[in-house]
């Protein structure tokens, strides 16, 4: 068997190096629609490895009405958590067959309906969305196209589509009765610019298990650099709180960085707890105690209501409390 050279080898020469049909190349590299005997798949395979033929995308589209290419857009790729979601989608959608081609929308709402446009006009054969705070409802977009579409992590206000997502009110009350535990009665809240979204809801559910105790809602940008200069900030004007808890790792992450720069102990000093779990969150200094994001799990689930087209209401897992150093326990796990 000899590989051809110069062009792409094509399902005509693997039916002729395998001495068998085209039409039984394509039941196998399709997995049907009619069945072709062990014997025969082997040696079909054997030809096509031998080859190195690809079946060809674009020609099995245009046949089945079907890419095989889920699109995923990411409220922001840069982001550790984010990328972290991503990795676990993609691999759900391989494991299904599927090709993953990823959007990012920069926080942006315009840039979000921007992406889900060019995904419909690529011709993609369902989105995942992960939804940018105060966007529309681009997933109902999709669907009137004729795409299904699924939001994990985020739904937007007036979403109606299928969501995951993890329960951010059960993991904020985790965290606060953690430090409580620690004898803190006071306990900050480090949440973003704006309250949306999952963030929204963590600060609403901290405000409530709070109130009446004078403590502090900080904010800044969800950057490391920005919660390490607001952490400097506030240690050179006395007013650091005692205990944190923080929206995001990228947070506390840059936390952690200005407080080590400005002489304050964690947890000595300041006892934290993030509330996304990302894998960098274990190899902090002290590590963080986190609220764990099921990502893997979301992302699980995201695609299966995906290409099952169930009907289901919101799905929210659970983000148990991942014990570690920066809140004053003996670290549990590493």
């Amino acid at each position: 068997m000899t590989k051809q050279t110069g062009r792409a080898p094509t399902l005509t020469d693997v039916a002729r190096a395998a001495g068998t049909s085209t039409a039984v190349v394509s039941y196998v590299m399709n997995n049907g629609p009619r069945p072709v005997a062990a014997e025969t798949r082997e040696r079909v395979l054997a030809a096509a490895a031998e080859l190195d033929y690809r079946p060809n995308r674009i020609a099995r589209a245009l046949r089945s009405r079907t890419t095989g290419v889920v699109g995923l857009i990411l409220v922001d790729a840069s982001n550790p958590y984010f990328g972290a979601l991503a990795r676990h989608v993609e691999q759900a959608l391989d494991t299904c067959g599927k090709l993953t081609l990823i959007g990012n929308a920069g926080y942006s709402p315009d840039r979000q309906e921007h992406l889900v446009d060019k995904f419909l006009a690529a011709q993609v054969d369902g989105l995942i969305i992960v939804s940018a705070d105060g966007g529309a409802d681009v997933a109902a977009q999709a669907e009137r196209a004729g795409v299904p579409a699924v939001y994990v992590h985020n739904q937007p206000e007036k979403g109606r589509a299928l969501s995951v997502a993890a329960d951010n009110e059960a993991a904020v009350q985790q965290a606060v009765a953690h430090l409580r535990s620690h004898g803190h009665t006071s306990i900050a809240f480090l949440a973003g610019p704006r309250d949306a979204g999952p963030v929204g809801r963590r600060r609403a559910t901290w405000e409530a298990a709070l109130a009446g105790t004078g403590a502090p809602l900080l904010r800044c940008e969800y950057s490391r650099a920005a919660a390490a200069a607001l952490t400097g900030r506030l240690i050179s004007e006395n007013t650091m709180p005692a205990a944190l808890i923080t929206a995001t790792d990228e947070q506390a992450i840059g936390v952690l960085a200005g407080a080590g720069a400005h002489g304050l102990t964690v947890p000595g000093q300041l006892a934290a707890i993030s509330l996304d779990g990302t894998p960098d969150s274990a190899y902090t200094a002290p590590a963080l105690t986190v609220t764990q994001q099921p990502l893997e799990a979301m992302a699980a689930q995201a695609v299966d209501l995906l290409l099952s087209g169930e009907a289901a209401p919101l799905t929210t897992l659970r983000a148990p409390l991942v014990i570690r150093g920066s809140c004053g326990c003996e670290a549990t796990e590493s």
